[in-house]
Formats: C-alpha cells, structure tokens, sequence
C-alpha cells in the first residue's frame, strides 16, 4: 500500500469515477451535467488512439481512492504561432481541497507540458471561484480577463 497521495495517468477503470467527479465539477461551476456516457467518450478519447491528444491525470490517496483529476490537451496559438497545453479541468473533490494534492496535479500537468515539448499552460477558472484564483496566483500564474463563449454546431 502507498503511503503517500499521488498523481499518476488515468487507466481505463479510473473512468467511472472520473465521471462522478466531472459531474460534481460541474456541479460545483454550476454547469449543466456532463454526458450521462462521458467514461465511454473518455475512454474512446484516451484509450482508443495510439497517440491520444487528451491527458489526463488523476489524484490518489494511498488506500487507492481517486479524488480528484485534470485533463489537458495541445492547442495552437496563433499570436505565437507556437503550441501550448490547455488545461481544460482541474479538481478535487470538496474534503480533498487544501491537502496538497491541487499542486502535486499542477505539478504534473506542468510535466507533461515539459515532455510535449511545450513552455506555456493556459487554463480558465470562474471569477467567482476565489479559492482557485488564490491557488493560481499563489503558482505565478498570470491572470487575463476575457469572456468565454460557446456555440452549438447545428446537425
């Protein structure tokens, strides 16, 4: 048994509770749920490629439970004209805030930034999420106010 918490790739049996924890990700940003077969799009996102663009990292304590999980991917920025890895979630659930393990996510999304060659991540949070933002800024993070928009693609 570990003795320690850890951060480690998601394996296909993580999915299910990676799930659970999107949808109280969701829950917590007050968002509509995610897909009631998000595990099977997850699975078919980071298993089902030989060079899968989704990562996606999850958070263990030392009994083996994951509490928590942050996924990335390369994007394009064409002001740069270089790649960067766009954070697209991090969290924890509520009893595991606080505990170190936020930073030891952070940590490896910044490693997998590192191994893909890339020197920048970029992510978004809620301006109402306070405890986040505090986290960010604690990490160096620079901060840019812009409004985030989606469109649904019609069939």
């Amino acid at each position: 048994m570990k003795s320690a918490p850890n951060v480690r790739h998601a394996r296909p049996d993580d999915l299910p509770r990676i799930a659970e924890l999107a949808a109280e990700h969701a829950a917590y940003e007050q968002a509509a749920p995610p897909s009631p077969d998000l595990a099977q799009r997850l699975k078919a996102l980071l298993f089902a490629t030989p060079t899968p663009r989704l990562r996606c990292l999850v958070a263990e304590l030392p009994g083996g439970e994951v509490v928590g999980y942050a996924t990335c991917a390369p994007e394009l920025s064409t002001w740069e004209g270089r790649e960067y890895l766009h954070m697209d979630c991090l969290f924890l659930n509520s009893g595991n805030r606080g505990s170190g393990l936020g930073a030891l996510l952070m940590d490896a999304v910044t490693a997998e930034a590192h191994n893909l060659g890339l020197t920048e991540i970029q992510w978004q949070t809620p301006v109402w999420n306070e405890k986040a933002v505090r986290f960010y800024d604690r990490l160096g993070a620079d901060a840019k106010a812009k409004l985030r928009y989606r469109l649904t693609v019609p069939n």
